[in-house]
């Protein structure tokens, strides 16, 4: 199984380019399970939910070992980390040693050269160039091979298909 996370900072096209690329090379992509979790709730999200939501994706990347072919991830432990540093200044231990587990073979990070939407769950306008910089840093730590993806429209999804052949 290769798999291909997409990461960055809110409104830079990460469900979109997964759902383009699943399409695209005829496999599956996985929703990031932050927003579904998120928009269920009936609270404000506490540090427990986040723990719940890692721990959730933790099991979406094993589910994934066994299977043959290629696989999108909207998302991953990385974002994750960052909203637990950002927001609680305090990641659970566990965290680090679960993202050196998740066995991507390849990251996109996605530029924030997308013009921010608004949405009930996205909370992080101002700050997505700073976001960006922090998960570069994550995956460079990781030793994981990552492109930067950018550009507008049809661009950034054929930025990102030549980013994945090289691959695969």
């Amino acid at each position: 199984m290769k798999k291909v996370a997409l990461i960055g900072p809110e409104s830079t096209g990460k469900t979109t380019l997964c759902k383009q690329l699943a399409q695209h090379f005829k496999t599956e992509w996985v929703s990031e399970y932050a927003r579904t979790y998120i928009e269920n709730l009936n609270r404000e999200y506490k540090y427990h939910d986040v723990e719940n939501i890692a721990r959730m994706q933790q099991l979406q990347f094993y589910l994934h070992e066994r299977k043959d072919g290629l696989v999108f991830f909207d998302t991953d432990l990385i974002i994750t980390k960052i909203w637990f540093s950002e927001r609680y200044n305090n990641v659970p231990k566990w965290l680090n040693k679960a993202l050196k587990k998740q066995n991507i073979q390849l990251y996109l990070l996605c530029k924030p050269d997308l013009e921010w939407e608004y949405d009930t769950v996205r909370e992080n306008a101002n700050n997505r160039q700073y976001l960006y910089n922090r998960y570069k840093k994550e995956v460079e730590k990781l030793s994981i091979p990552f492109f930067e993806i950018s550009g507008l429209g049809e661009i950034r999804i054929k930025n990102a298909i030549e980013a994945v052949k090289k691959l695969i």
